[in-house]
Order: C-alpha cells, then sequence, then structure tokens
C-alpha cells in the first residue's frame, strides 16, 4: 500500500468525528442486585435514614448502598470508592450518570455517621426477616460464636462506659481482652455473629466492646434472636462459655431451647470421666463418617447417657469421638514424652561441677518450668534427694602461698528422677475422645443432641469469610463509631455471600454436577460465595461513540457464567443478553 493514502489508526475519515469508546463492568454486580433486591436493602436503608437536605448530591442512603456492594464483591478503602465506582455502570450501583465521581472518603465517613446514629438493630431484623422469608430459610436451630477484630492505631473510646449491655448511643469500646488473633497487644473489638443451621446463613450479628466475653453475651444475643423468630422454640447452640454463670437459667426461664458443652471445670465432668472409667455408661453408635483422607480410618461417633443430670437438673448426653480419641491419646504421650525428656536432662545437668542450681528451691523450680512447659502437670513428677558432701577448700582467693590455710565446706548435690503416674494416665485414657453435651429438652436424643453440636463449625467460615474476603479489619477508620457502621454494611455483604453460596449448593445437592469455579476449571463441590462472585467478574458492556451516535455491545458469557446466572435467578437481560447492537442518538444512552 502507498503510503500517506489511508486513514491513520485511531482518527476519523475526512470530515468524521473521532470514535470513543467506553467500557463499564457488569461483574457480579446484578448477582448483588439480586440478593439485595429480594431483601429490600435499599428501601430499608432509605427509610431509616434521615431525609437528605435538598442541596446534598448524593443522599447517605445511596453511598451505604455502594458500601455494601463494594464490600461483597471485594472491598476497597474509602479513598478509593469513587475510583471503583467510577468503572461500574452507574445503574449497577443505584447511582445516576456522573454520580461516582462524588463518592469521596469525607462524604463516605459522614454517611456512616449518620447510618450509626440509625436503628440499625431495626434495619438487621428487617433484612434477616426478608432473607427467612424469600429464601425459605429455617430458624429452627441458631448457632452462635464470637471472634476478636484487632485495631492498628490509637482509638480513645468516648465515655467510660462499658460491659455487656452499653447503652444505645455509645460505640463499642477498644480494649485489650482475649484475642483471638493472637495479638494480645492491639485493642480489639468482638463481633458477635449468630447464623441458622440451615445454610449457616447469617441470622443476626453485632459488635461489642473489645474485652467482653462470651459468657457476658448470650442473654442478649437470645433476645435478638427471639425479636426476628418471634417465638422462642429455637434451638440455640452455643460453645462452653453458655454453660458459665446463669445464661442456661435465663434462656430455660423464657421457655427456650440450648445445647452447649460442658467446661472441665464443672463438676459434672469430672464425675461422667470418673463413670466412664468405672465402665458405668453403655455408649451406643450415634453417627459414621468417611476419614478425611482415603488413607483414613472411618470417623464414628457414640453417645451415652450421663448415670446423673446436671447441677440443674437437666439431662446430660457424653460422646465419643473416634478420631479425637486417637487425638488425646497421642497429646497425653506427647506431653509426657516431653516432660520426662526436660527431667532428664535437669538431671543430668545437676551432676555438672558447674552447675548453678545449688538449692532445693532452685531445683524444684526449674522442674516445675519443664512440669508446666509440657502440660504434664497431671501425670508427670519427680523425686529429688540431696546428698552432702565435705569439700576442702582454700581459706583465701588468689595465688597459692606457704601461709595459706585449709576449711572443709558443706555441699549438697541433687539426685532429680521423673516419675510418671501411670495408673492415672491409664484411668484418663477410658475417656479419651469422650465430651459432655447438655440440653434442656428432653425430648431430644443422644444423637440429635450430637449433631445440633456438630454444625457448630459451621460458624467458622463464616468468621474466615468475614475477616479475609470481606476484609472486615477497618483499619482505614477513625472512630469506633464509623467502625459499627460500617459492621452492618459488611453483615449485609455477607449476607450475600451466604445466600448466593446456599442458592448454588441447594442445586448441587439435587443432582446438579458441581460447577468448575476453581483455576484450571477444577470443580467445586462446595461453592463459596467468593468463589460464585469470581466466576461472574470481568463482564463489561463496550459502547462506541461516533458522530453522535452509539453502539452498544453487550459482554458474551461463557457457559459457565450462563449456567451460573440461570441458577442463581438473575434475568439474562440484567447482562443484555436479548439486546442487539444498533445505532441510537447518543442523547439517549442505554
Amino acid at each position: 500500500m502507498a503510503g500517506g493514502t489511508g486513514t491513520p489508526r485511531g482518527t476519523a475519515a475526512a470530515g468524521g468525528a473521532v470514535p470513543q469508546l467506553r467500557r463499564e463492568l457488569i461483574g457480579a454486580m446484578p448477582a448483588v442486585n439480586a440478593v439485595l433486591g429480594r431483601l429490600g436493602f435499599d428501601r430499608i436503608v432509605r427509610e431509616h435514614l434521615p431525609v437528605p437536605d435538598v442541596r446534598c448530591a448524593m443522599a447517605a442512603s445511596a453511598v451505604t448502598g455502594v458500601l455494601a456492594r463494594c464490600l461483597a464483591t471485594g472491598r476497597q478503602p474509602l479513598y478509593g470508592l469513587a475510583d471503583w465506582a467510577a468503572g461500574y455502570e452507574p445503574a449497577q450501583l443505584g447511582l445516576r450518570p456522573g454520580q461516582a465521581r462524588l463518592l469521596n472518603d469525607d462524604r463516605a465517613g459522614r454517611a456512616l455517621d449518620l447510618l450509626f446514629e440509625a436503628d440499625r438493630a431495626s434495619m438487621m431484623t428487617a433484612l434477616s426477616l426478608a432473607a427467612a422469608r424469600e429464601y425459605q430459610i429455617s430458624a429452627g436451630e441458631l448457632h452462635n460464636d464470637s471472634t476478636s477484630l484487632a485495631l492498628y492505631g490509637a482509638y480513645r473510646p468516648r465515655g467510660a462506659d462499658a460491659g455487656p449491655a452499653r447503652p444505645a448511643g455509645r460505640a463499642p469500646r477498644p480494649a485489650r481482652g482475649f484475642s483471638k488473633d493472637h495479638r494480645p497487644d492491639l485493642k480489639q473489638l468482638v463481633w458477635i455473629l449468630t447464623v441458622t443451621a440451615d445454610g449457616t446463613v447469617p441470622f443476626t450479628a453485632r459488635m461489642t466492646d473489645g474485652n467482653a466475653g462470651d459468657d457476658q453475651t448470650h442473654i442478649q444475643t437470645w433476645k435478638e434472636c427471639l425479636a426476628i423468630a418471634g417465638h422462642p422454640g429455637f434451638l440455640y447452640v452455643a460453645d462452653s462459655k453458655l454453660a458459665a454463670g446463669t445464661n442456661m437459667t435465663w434462656i430455660d426461664g423464657q421457655h427456650g431451647r440450648f445445647v452447649t458443652i460442658l467446661p472441665r471445670t464443672r463438676r459434672e465432668d469430672g464425675a461422667g470421666r470418673d463413670a466412664i472409667a468405672a465402665g458405668k455408661l453403655d455408649f451406643q453408635p450415634a453417627l459414621a463418617m468417611p476419614g478425611r483422607r482415603r488413607s483414613d480410618p472411618p470417623r464414628t461417633w457414640e453417645t451415652a447417657a450421663a448415670p446423673e443430670p446436671s447441677a440443674e437438673g437437666w439431662p446430660i448426653t457424653w460422646a465419643r469421638s473416634s478420631a479425637k480419641c486417637a487425638l488425646d491419646a497421642r497429646t497425653r504421650a506427647g506431653r509426657i514424652a516431653r516432660a520426662t525428656a526436660g527431667l532428664q536432662q535437669l538431671a543430668g545437668r545437676l551432676n555438672a561441677p558447674r552447675c548453678w542450681l545449688r538449692t532445693r528451691e532452685a531445683v524444684e523450680r526449674a522442674a516445675a518450668k519443664i512440669i508446666a512447659d509440657a502440660g504434664a502437670g497431671r501425670w508427670v513428677s519427680y523425686t529429688l534427694h540431696g546428698q552432702d558432701q565435705a569439700i576442702r577448700k582454700r581459706a583465701r582467693r588468689g595465688r597459692p602461698g606457704p601461709g595459706d590455710g585449709w576449711t572443709e565446706v558443706t555441699r549438697t548435690t541433687w539426685a532429680l528422677a521423673p516419675v510418671t503416674d501411670t495408673a492415672l494416665a491409664a484411668r484418663d485414657a477410658a475417656s479419651d475422645g469422650c465430651f459432655p453435651l447438655i440440653t434442656n429438652d428432653p425430648s431430644l436424643t443422644g444423637s440429635q443432641v450430637l449433631a445440633a453440636y456438630k454444625r457448630q463449625p459451621g460458624i467458622e467460615p463464616r468468621h474466615h469469610a468475614w475477616k479475609t474476603v470481606l476484609h472486615g479489619a477497618p483499619a482505614q477508620l477513625h472512630t469506633p463509631a464509623r467502625i459499627d457502621a460500617l459492621a452492618f454494611c459488611l453483615y449485609a455483604a455477607l449476607l450475600v455471600h451466604a445466600l448466593l453460596e446456599r442458592q448454588v449448593r441447594h442445586a448441587t445437592a439435587a443432582g446438579l454436577p458441581p460447577l468448575r469455579l476453581h483455576h484450571e476449571h477444577r470443580p467445586a463441590p462446595a461453592a463459596t460465595g467468593a468463589l460464585i462472585l469470581a466466576g461472574l467478574d470481568g463482564i463489561a458492556i463496550t459502547t462506541i461513540t461516533e458522530n453522535n451516535r452509539e453502539i452498544t455491545i453487550p459482554p458474551r458469557l461463557t457457559s459457565l457464567q450462563q449456567q451460573l446466572i440461570t441458577l442463581l435467578g438473575i434475568p439474562a437481560a440484567s447482562y443484555r443478553q436479548h439486546h442487539q447492537p444498533r445505532w441510537k442518538h447518543a442523547t439517549n444512552p442505554a
């Protein structure tokens, strides 16, 4: 081709305008909007937040909606919210064209302030009720657990109020407490979550003070569950902190039902283990599952009724796990071995001529530390014997001389020998893998009590998603009030993930082959909300503008994406799959 005769790439022909290309993301936002729409999220937020001033460029309810959608699809810091929103089609975020640039961190912070002052408890109740109604979720069994949220920075709480029942207008107080993040050097807040056994869907949640113990929060949580469920007949399942104090008595007095595990500090635990060692309990098979690996033996559980009820008069069910039985045996043997080896090493040091452990108190402290570090104080002890020896020693220090005198001193040498209480170890081995469960519902069988408690670990993936997938650590927020307000948006985002996951897993359980959502198109038998949303990521609409006219090119979905939107009940029109590209005037954009 002769040079200089063609039209350069990127420019229009003679007399024409330069074509413009615009790409707007849709991604997984229709899936998020489908869930939030069924829950009535935007309407609930709009009704509970104050009516904005007419001079306000963007309502706080609109900012809250963008925050929830951003958290569900991948959290961005508040200062990057505008750039993130600018890449999406505005209607997907509930915005008008050009509003995305208004989403600066100051406007988002003021929206969180208004959200904190609103009645978020009523908003969360409305969301949970809508989820149970729209998705037919059973609230017959609820599971509760908490986790800590580490804070980086100097958080100064307002007011000196403390305790689990904080005033309604006070933000949760950052404090140092029991850190489940293993960061005792940082202040924290405590996030309390309750989920349903049906799909582990979030049912209620709240943020509380960083030094609040779980035993102080169950009564308030049970009241919140009662307000949502509307009746006290649900089964409330929690860890051993529920068995502390008056929690169980209070719930029973409200005609509620519970299942929990008794801690080792309760008298009933020791009495039950003595009965197991004496062979007084008749264990019956309750559950059997294959091993976690192909080479592992099957996992079995047995249950037996305790010979006596609890101090409150409620039945106790003892459960025995084959996997836990092997783990307890290995743990005890390892602790005894570590303590014995440490004491033998200490005994060898005591015979050294320059050993600095000269007194009985010093030797006993060293031996006690070895046993405590190994955690074997229940089974391992030691014997210590001293022997006095007369040693001839020069009377003065320095270079020897002809007039030096000699003196005799008495030095005690110590002989230490470890001792293992094999009888007690054998007695404890009889109750390996056993743990006591308690309920106030006598109609539940031992197998039903065990099955209810075995569903308790299902709440852990929700805590994991809240911290990692949704990035729940609010490192960019300056006040506990805004952290508490953002927790409501995080709850809505977690609800979206759980409901999407429940829909896909129900389809898989009904016979649908696992979707290939993992990398390299590997199947995902237990699809998570994050995997589902990632499968729809990157979908975009392309618009070409030329000579005041536009052509819209809809996205081309893969077979997996088509399958996902069908399973999730998302209309194909949300991705403009039935829209044919056509020319139209630029003043009437699609």
